[in-house]
């Protein structure tokens, strides 16, 4: 039994079958492990993800304080790509095409079932591990419907949610039909405590006609996720980040760079961030031959055919940009198409510029990290959208992240900034980027939960 306890769709360990048969075991980090390693009696609650994972729970094999469901392939499947990232993502980040999708048919009531099947394993699993009164912190829209659930079984408990996405509008998510928008609602009801990175987010919930008008409400708060400036240092100076970032070096020479890490996510505006790219080059063609663009896309959700055909968007248009504007001695896009933080760290150090555009984020870290870990300092290029723009945007240059020319020109004034002003800004965005790292966020977490 435990006095705290974290669900989330992925845990902080995984599991892999050697080729002798036995079993490799990796421990992840992150804010939630950290935290979690600060209390006494703590146990997180996971789905297991892969086949190592699933025989991992068959032998009995399990880690001190981790909890593993072994959930049906298929009903994990349908739960977690067709409606977690299919539909919840989709809603909260306002990216369907609208006159195609969505459509609500037989189809998503089957998988629907399935995302309410794989929510009560974890309320089963937590409501079993609980001791009374334990503080539940229940992660992500993977999980909306497992505080209402948990409170069914343990009215005892402390339950909190988190969302590390935005919220989605209550017209877009009215498109949801109308008994499953009620039943997402009720759900998330069943918490003490909804958290959220922003104060917008956490408003577009209160705001819910379901949540509005709802006899029992939760606390909706506020805690912004930051980044453990030490540890990210640490990690950014390592030997293998040193060699990488002297090949870039090599490969930039004494341009100007900017900076991009994102997923191959929908949300994430790689395709309009090159586009702004290619229109700083051909309006402002003095920076022709004097700025290199690194841009780091990690692949994300290849098993969906949507991610599969942006990520194949992304290395098209960077092709054409290159083919467009380069030179014997100058290729203006160096673009990785793979997970690689390796690389990822050594631009950061490199960064002059740090561009982060996305159309809808929950935070995005990224705006975050670069200016911690840029060597000579950097000018944030800043979408309105990201979550992180409420404690940035004093030194960063904001834009709309619709608006290819008015992100062109931010790309112009952040390579034209002079270096005591980007110094000083780099040295206030690297500040509020530390005033929340991740084991403080999970631990305000447990205490407001605890007041609530």
């Amino acid at each position: 039994m435990a006095s705290v306890l974290v669900a989330s769709n992925r845990g902080p360990v995984s599991y892999t079958v050697r080729d002798d048969g036995s079993l490799d075991t990796r421990r992840g980090g992150g804010g939630l492990v950290s935290g979690l390693s600060a209390v006494s009696s703590g146990v997180w609650v996971c789905a297991a993800l892969g086949e190592g994972d699933r025989e991992a729970v068959r032998r009995g094999v399990a880690e001190p304080g981790v909890r593993m469901l072994d959930i049906d392939p298929e009903v994990y499947a349908d739960a977690y790509n067709g409606i977690a990232n299919s539909v919840l993502w989709f809603l909260h980040h306002h990216l369907y095409d609208i006159p195609r999708e969505p459509v609500f048919d037989a189809e998503f009531r089957r998988r629907w079932e399935s995302y309410r099947d794989y929510n009560r394993a974890f309320a089963e699993a937590l409501a079993e591990a609980a001791d009374e009164g334990a503080a539940v912190l229940v992660q992500d829209y993977h999980l909306a419907l497992v505080p209402g659930m948990l409170r069914e079984r343990r009215p005892d408990l402390r339950i909190g949610h988190f969302t590390h996405t935005p919220w989605a509008e209550p017209a877009y998510l009215a498109m949801l039909p109308e008994d499953v928008h009620r039943e997402l609602a009720e759900g998330m009801l069943g918490a003490d405590e909804v958290g959220f990175h922003t104060r917008r987010w956490a408003d577009a919930f209160l705001a819910d006609p379901y949540v509005a008008g709802a006899a029992r409400r939760p606390r909706a708060a506020v805690h912004p996720l930051g980044v453990d400036g030490d540890d990210l240092l640490a990690l950014a100076h390592r030997p293998e980040v040193d060699e990488r970032l002297a090949r870039l070096r090599a490969e930039v020479g004494d341009r100007r760079t900017i900076v991009r890490v994102d997923r191959t996510e929908l949300s994430k505006n790689v395709l309009r961030g090159l586009l702004a790219y290619r229109e700083l080059l051909t309006a402002r063609p003095e920076w022709r031959g004097r700025v290199v663009h690194l841009a780091s896309a990690y692949p994300s959700r290849q098993d969906l055919e949507v991610y599969r055909a942006y990520t194949a968007s992304v290395r098209e248009l960077a092709d054409g940009i290159n083919e467009e504007f380069g030179a014997a001695d100058w290729q203006p896009v160096l673009v990785s198409v793979e997970d690689d933080f390796t690389r990822s760290l050594a631009a950061y150090r490199l960064a002059d510029v740090a561009l982060v555009n996305p159309v809808r984020d929950g935070m995005n870290l990224v705006a975050k990290e670069i200016p911690v870990v840029s060597e000579a300092g950097c000018a944030l290029v800043l979408s309105r959208e990201a979550g992180a723009y409420e404690e940035l945007r004093r030194d960063a240059l904001t834009v709309n992240p619709f608006d290819v020319t008015a992100t062109a020109e931010a790309l112009h004034q952040a390579l034209s900034m002079p270096a005591p002003e980007r110094a000083e800004r780099t040295k206030r965005l690297a500040t509020a980027a530390t005033a929340h790292p991740p084991q403080r966020w999970f631990l305000n977490q447990l205490d407001s939960l605890r007041a609530s």
